[in-house]
């Protein structure tokens, strides 16, 4: 029994498909000892966290089009295709909510308004690097910016992020 739960491991590494039907084989065969429950639980632990890191992920789209919008448009047509964005993250947001509602309720939390502040901010620094944007870079900043440029603290709430449309 020891040496197939160690082969089971060994599968984990190499062939990862297969260790989840050899797992998923286990389970509906109810041979619980067999079962590789470190990595099965590790693997589970993440996929929920899956969820939650694309929540963040496009509500760091959101604050970094919303803070350009607001800070950064140089002529009257420019960042229109910052609220398209703004707009089909916010979309993909709500599919994520209705399918994990809990997803909602963590995404709320500070700490995650937060990391997808921090997030924003690298994006924006990388968006002045790019050559097109050198010249905004020296209109704004008079150099290429640094975190220390931006807000610590996210300036927006959850619900600006979910709603708020400062171009209306």
């Amino acid at each position: 029994m020891e040496q197939k739960i160690q082969n089971l491991k060994e599968l984990y590494e190499k062939d990862f498909y297969l260790w989840v039907q050899e797992n998923l084989r286990l389970l509906k065969n109810k041979e619980y000892d067999l079962v590789d429950w470190e990595n099965l639980l590790e693997e589970m632990e993440d996929m929920g966290q899956r969820y939650l890191d694309s929540a963040v992920s496009f509500m760091a789209i959101i604050l970094e089009h919303l803070y350009k919008w607001e800070n950064f448009r140089y002529r009257e047509y420019v960042g229109h295709s910052w609220i398209k964005s703004i707009y089909n993250a916010r979309n993909e947001l709500a599919v994520i909510f209705k399918r994990h509602p809990s997803v909602k309720a963590k995404a709320q939390e500070r700490e995650n308004i937060q990391t997808a502040w921090e997030l924003a901010v690298y994006r924006l620094i990388n968006w002045f690097k790019e050559p097109q944007n050198y010249d905004l870079a020296k209109k704004y900043f008079g150099r290429l910016p640094t975190e220390k440029d931006f807000p610590k603290e996210c300036p927006y709430t959850f619900e600006q992020v979910m709603e708020y449309e400062s171009w209306v």
